[in-house]
């Protein structure tokens, strides 16, 4: 038997009271303040309808207390806090809980129940929200302060194993693309080589600008395309299938590149982003959008497409980028990149081992949500194993 199951039998064998909050929390109050009087320059948290807490200069509690977010798409998330700080008129703040129930227990029971019941419950208009009523009748099981201490110290240990986990996981993440970079840099070196050529890209490919279609023309089948877009969030080295499509009237008055083309991204959100590029093996042509570039080239395309990811090549793009409110580069300028030559066995070899690299950190950075997800999935197990008891008849 464990130490939890002892607990309940010497302290609540014949089951828990279940008492509304309202009864449990002596303080339920909300914030004054509208969400946008927040100051990046504050010194105190400032608790608005957002997950997490902004900024601000003035503060209104100076409490132990459990936020709840009382309205919008973070309706019923859970914060908690010691100390001063302000809160949004739509926020709740919860203090001063009576001796027979402590707050870190609350916190638990609020986490694994409450943002469920109130959007089941919450009021329904242009935004869901929440009301005070609905906040006092949540009943909350009240089990002996011994048998709280103890769920309250698993769990929180249980929380600090998963935290420490997730740290581990995502350094080792790190290091494994620390290290790729590493080595791709320096197979790009070819220190004190005589037989790698330097040239531009222009020498080595004809460079082409795709032509304008818009998000609203892309279908799930048909013809297909490339977006800008997707090459920073879809898109790894290579592509042997597009995310979308265009219809074929549309697609015959566009741009296409043919198989073994490299698809170059050239406007982001900064000018470090620039110029990375998607090998295309797919086996037909495939549109390409305006706000790329199309190298026609007979180089391993999977050489080039590894290259395009390089610092060295990047700091070249970052001198001819022009910056606004989203950067951008001309095809001119990507074709004044230079670009080490080696035979096409040398580049297949590099092409190769890069490969295997970037397939080592991709599995990685896939297997590291579904880990964590797991993990997650297993804490709210014995999260909800912990918190559920048998209700005592009266």
């Amino acid at each position: 038997m464990s130490k939890i199951e002892e607990l309940i039998q010497q302290y609540c064998p014949d089951g828990v009271e279940f008492v509304k909050l309202g009864e449990l929390c002596l303080s339920i109050k909300t914030g004054k303040l509208n969400a946008n009087e927040k100051d990046e320059d504050g010194i105190y948290p400032f608790f608005t309808c957002d997950a997490e807490p902004y900024k601000i200069n003035t503060f209104a509690f100076d409490c132990e207390a459990i936020l709840v977010t009382g309205n919008g798409s973070q309706v019923g998330h859970i914060n908690y806090y010691k100390g001063k700080f302000n809160a949004y008129q739509r926020t709740y703040v919860l203090s001063s809980f009576n001796k027979s129930v402590r707050i870190f227990f609350a916190l638990h029971y609020f986490r694994a129940y409450l943002k469920e019941y109130i959007l089941v419950n919450s009021k329904k208009g242009s935004v869901p929200y929440i009301t005070l009523p609905m906040l006092q009748n949540f009943l909350i099981p009240l089990p002996p302060l011994p048998v709280q201490e103890e769920i309250v110290r698993i769990l929180d240990t249980f929380t600090e194993l998963q935290a420490e986990l997730q740290k581990e996981l995502e350094a080792e993440l790190q290091a494994r693309q620390q290290q790729y970079q590493f080595y791709r840099d320096k197979l790009f070196a070819f220190d004190d080589r005589t037989d790698i050529k330097y040239k531009k890209l222009s020498e080595v490919a004809s460079i082409k600008t795709g032509r304008r279609f818009v998000r609203t023309d892309i279908k799930e089948s048909g013809v297909p395309c490339f977006h800008y877009g997707d090459i920073y969030t879809y898109y790894g080295l290579t592509a042997t299938k597009t995310k979308g499509y265009l219809d074929a009237e549309l697609a015959s008055k566009l741009r296409f590149a043919q198989p073994n083309d490299v698809v170059v991204v050239c406007a982001g959100e900064n000018d470090m982003d620039l110029g990375i590029g998607v090998a295309w093996l797919g086996d037909e042509p495939a549109v390409v959008h305006d706000a790329c570039c199309i190298l026609h080239h007979e180089q391993n395309p999977r050489y080039i497409s590894h290259f395009l990811r390089t610092h060295k090549y990047h700091l070249q793009m970052k001198r001819y980028a022009k910056n606004g409110k989203i950067s951008s580069l001309s095809s001119k300028s990507l074709g004044e990149a230079i670009i080490p030559i080696p035979s096409l066995e040398e580049q297949e070899r590099i092409a190769t081992t890069l490969d295997r690299f970037d397939s080592l950190v991709n599995d990685l950075s896939k297997g590291l949500p579904a880990e964590i997800e797991a993990r997650k999935q297993q804490y709210e197990y014995y999260r909800d194993k912990l918190l559920t008891f048998k209700k005592k008849e009266a």
